[in-house]
Order: C-alpha cells, then sequence, then structure tokens
C-alpha cells in the first residue's frame, strides 16, 4: 500500500495561512447573535498566542493537552498549536458529566487543561471547580501546568496528533490514539470524494472533540483552503438561518441531528430548507434507515451521501461516490489506503460477499491502539494488523459496497435467530407517525431476549398502536416483532449525535 507523505496538522493550516492570509476562514455569530468573520492571519495570531503560552508552560513534544470545549476559534487554535508543539490535543466535550471528565482527565495524565470558557457555560463550570485561570488568549481558561505529567517519546511520541476519548459499552474511558499521518491523509481523501475546494464553506457544528468534527470537517477543510461556518453547537432552527444566509455548501451530520432539524422542519411548517449554495449532503457515524434517508432526499432535493468510519480509524474506511444517488442504504465504497473484509466473529475465517459477519479493518488511519492500555489494544486487535471493530456487515456482490447492520454486542438473539436492531428501526422508522426509534435487547429468565423498542414521534402524531402492530406484522417475521413500543420525548445522546439505548431501559 503506497501513501503519499505524511504531513502534520499544523502543516495543513500553515500553508492556507502563508498563501492567502486575508481570506476568510471562519463565519461565526458573535455575542449579540450578528455575523462576523476571522481571517486565517487572524486565526494564525490565535494560533501563535496559544503555542507561545503552551511553550511558556513547560509543555513538550509527547505531553498531552486536555481541552474541555464546545467549538470555537480558540479550540481550532489549540488543535494546531499542540501540532506545532508536537503535543497531543485530547478533546472532551464539555457538556460531559464531572465524573466522566475526571475519568478522562485520569487517562490524559495531561501536562495543562484548557477550557473554551468563552462559548460554553458548561465549560465555564469544569474551570471553577478546577480552579483555572484566565489564559492570556482571551475565551481560554487554563490550569497551572502538572510537573508530574510522563511526555511519550520516541516514534509514538512523535506520531500521535491527538486523542479521541471512547467510553464504548463497558463505561470505561479508552483513549483512541489518532496519527498525523492517518488524519491528514483521511483528510485528504475525503476532500477528494466530495471535490472540496477553497470555494467552500463546511458547516462545523460537530464537535471538534470526535473524528466526525476533527477528521471529517476540520482537517478536510484545512487540506483544502475551505472555509468553516463554525457554530458551538447544533441548534436546528439556527441550521435553517445558516443554510439559507451564510453560504453553506457541505452540510454534515450523524442521522439523529438529520433526525432533529426534520422534526424542527415538521414543527416549524417548513418543507425545503432554502440552501441556495448547498451541493454536498453527508450523514455517517451512525445507523441510516430507508425512512430518514428518503425524507432528507426529499426536503434537499439531493442525494444523501453516506459512509462508514469509527474514532479507532482516523475517518471513513467506505464512502459513498459524489453525485451517485444510490436507493438504498449503503456506505459505500472502500477509500484509498483503507482495507476491509468481514468475518466469521466466532472464528475469524473470511466470509464471501454477500454474507453478514464481522467488520475488520487495517490501512493508514488505524490506531497504534488505545493510549496505556495494553489489555483493551489487544482485545480489539487480530494477527496480521486487523481491527476487530464489533460492527457487524457484508459486502454486496454486485458492486462491492459496504452494508453495516448493527453492533455484534447489540445483536439481540430470540427463540435461536438473530434479530438485528436496525432492521426493526427501518421497518419502525417507515410508519408515518414515528420520528426515530431505538431498539434493544433486555435478557430474559429463560435465556432469550425480549426486543423492546422506543420512539419519538413527529411533530403533532399520536402513535395509534393498532395500526403499528398491523404494520410490524406486515414487514416483521414474528421473532423479530418488538414486545413493546413505548413513546418518549427524546434519546439520551452522546455529543456526537449517537443514541444512549441503555440508558432508555428503566433502572
Amino acid at each position: 500500500m503506497t501513501v503519499s507523505g505524511s504531513r502534520r496538522i499544523h502543516d495543513l493550516f500553515d500553508a492556507s495561512l502563508a498563501a492567502t492570509p486575508q481570506r476568510v476562514f471562519l463565519h461565526l455569530l458573535g455575542a449579540d447573535g450578528q455575523p462576523g468573520t476571522m481571517t486565517f492571519a487572524e486565526v494564525g495570531a490565535l494560533v501563535d498566542a496559544v503555542e507561545a503560552e503552551l511553550r511558556d508552560d513547560g509543555v513538550r513534544p509527547g505531553d498531552r493537552v486536555l481541552v474541555l470545549a464546545e467549538n470555537c476559534p480558540e479550540h481550532l487554535a489549540l488543535i494546531v498549536a499542540c501540532s506545532r508543539v508536537g503535543a497531543w490535543s485530547c478533546g472532551v466535550n464539555a457538556r460531559m458529566a464531572p465524573g466522566e471528565v475526571a475519568g478522562f482527565a485520569a487517562k490524559a495524565d495531561a501536562r495543562v487543561h484548557y477550557f473554551t470558557t468563552g462559548v460554553s457555560a458548561a465549560a465555564r463550570g469544569h474551570a471553577d471547580r478546577q480552579q483555572a485561570v484566565a489564559s492570556r488568549v482571551p475565551g481560554l481558561a487554563r490550569t497551572a501546568p502538572r510537573a508530574e505529567a510522563v511526555a511519550e517519546t520516541g516514534d509514538l511520541g512523535r506520531s500521535v496528533a491527538a486523542i479521541i476519548f471512547t467510553s464504548g459499552t463497558t463505561g470505561q474511558p479508552k483513549g483512541v490514539l489518532m496519527t498525523h499521518e492517518g488524519v491528514t491523509h483521511f483528510g485528504r481523501v475525503s476532500a477528494a470524494s466530495r471535490a472540496l475546494g477553497p470555494q467552500d464553506r463546511s458547516y462545523a457544528y460537530l464537535p471538534m472533540t470526535h473524528i466526525f468534527g476533527l477528521g471529517t470537517v476540520l482537517t478536510a477543510s484545512l487540506h483544502a483552503g475551505a472555509a468553516l461556518v463554525m457554530r458551538a453547537t447544533f441548534d436546528p432552527a439556527q441550521a435553517l438561518v445558516d443554510l439559507a444566509q451564510h453560504g453553506v455548501t457541505q452540510f454534515q451530520g450523524p442521522p439523529t441531528l438529520f433526525s432533529r432539524l426534520l422534526a424542527h422542519m415538521d414543527e416549524v411548517g417548513v418543507k425545503q430548507p432554502v440552501a441556495p449554495q448547498l451541493r454536498y449532503v453527508y450523514t455517517g457515524a451512525g445507523p441510516l434507515d430507508a425512512a430518514l434517508k428518503q425524507r432528507v432526499e426529499a426536503a434537499f432535493g439531493q442525494p444523501l451521501h453516506h459512509g462508514y468510519g469509527l474514532s479507532e480509524y482516523a475517518g471513513s474506511v467506505h464512502l459513498t461516490r459524489l453525485g451517485e444517488w444510490r436507493r438504498d442504504t449503503s456506505a459505500g465504497y472502500l477509500v484509498e489506503g483503507a482495507e476491509l473484509k468481514i468475518v466469521d466473529p466466532a472464528t475469524g475465517a473470511d466470509l464471501p460477499a454477500g454474507q453478514r459477519g464481522e467488520i475488520w479493518m487495517r490501512g493508514v488511519g488505524l490506531m497504534p491502539g488505545y493510549f496505556r492500555d495494553e489489555a483493551a489494544t489487544a482485545a480489539v486487535m487480530r494477527p496480521g494488523g486487523w481491527y476487530a471493530s464489533g460492527d457487524l456487515g457484508e459486502i454486496a456482490a454486485a458492486d462491492g459496497a459496504l452494508f453495516v447492520v448493527g453492533r455484534l454486542k447489540e445483536l439481540i438473539i430470540r427463540s435461536g435467530f438473530n434479530v438485528y436492531p436496525g432492521e426493526v428501526e427501518a421497518v419502525l422508522n417507515a410508519f408515518p407517525a414515528i420520528q426515530a426509534s431505538a431498539v434493544l435487547g433486555r435478557p430474559e429468565a429463560d435465556g432469550n431476549e425480549a426486543v423492546l423498542a422506543f420512539v419519538t414521534l413527529r411533530h403533532g402524531a399520536t402513535l395509534d398502536q393498532a395500526a403499528l402492530r398491523a404494520h410490524l406484522r406486515e414487514n416483521l417475521a414474528p421473532y423479530k416483532q418488538p414486545e413493546s413500543v413505548t413513546v418518549v420525548s427524546e434519546f439520551p445522546m452522546t455529543g456526537s449525535g449517537k443514541v444512549l439505548k441503555r440508558k432508555l431501559l428503566p433502572s
């Protein structure tokens, strides 16, 4: 496998800074709600100030810098400045609970903690609890440097750009090591996949503490020299304004965020958003069902592109092709620099196209491991350098497109048969009253699992249980039928838009 020479995150930013310093890079909203901009030169001045502060605080190559953040220019500056210093940026969504933050902090062993206090009340709360002081950069606070933090040295210390934290199903934080080579390579691949260029404006509301926001949005835009319409969080009403008035050309997000946008549009009576510059719509970081895909495509009048990736791989390993209007929910085709295969999860034996099994991958973007966690790394790595994802999928025999059908750990066993939650969710979501659904299994005394469904409703709708049951009987085998369908007002979600299914179960 041949890959272009490795670059570092700051190289991508510095190239645009040197070539076009007065070109607008960020489109922002001020505290008064009025639009404003920052050029590459203005962001570069922020980067210079943060870099100087990091060096004055004794931050060295291989040190970790923990950043409790919501999206803002200061967080972006920290990411680039850490890259210049050789430190690892460790982003944590500021909306995490104090106990969760404590777990991430213990794992990171960071030299210093930063907080984006200028845009985030949650970050200010964490800063107060940690007795942080004002940074020399307005909008940031920081803790005193920790002399006891141990810098990573050698090849690992030089190659890693960032840590992405994930709790997985165990609840114990794991630090995914993301390399400069992996994320900058994917920045190039991602930009090429959608013809991203300096004329584009990417909608940057996805948290840069997550691989979707950091890799697919930020790094790809840095590679292409594209501008960002940056927002601290996602607000459906603001998104409609931004699409209409602020020149957004690229709109990406997980399926749950598109579902929220459609729900808001129903509520305010908007059938199609006004988006005169929009030319690319994409979803990833979660399962996509046909009903949502059709609704998004009808609303935007464009194909909803899709892909498959995860934190442990710095970006996507499969993507649909630009301009291709697929009628299915495929995640598309293998990208440059990645390898993927489907295996029997029990034996690791390769499975042919058309058969379902566990997705294994390797390639340029694969993590070197979990930070200081040999046991967790060994649990997912397989001979030959393959990573066992825990996701279930199949490769279409006709064209090599990938279909992701669920998580191995979420697979429900009912009457000896496999029940894939995504299949049940797709049928539920096709029912007119239902906005979104989440399906999970609950163990029973006889060794079976009950299939439980939770749904949110479209604006103004009520759920006719009898009609829903008739719909389910028509479209699902008896063993796949949910034992119960419970209406909830909203789903508990992570900061990156994934549904926390287990939190739906009564305690």
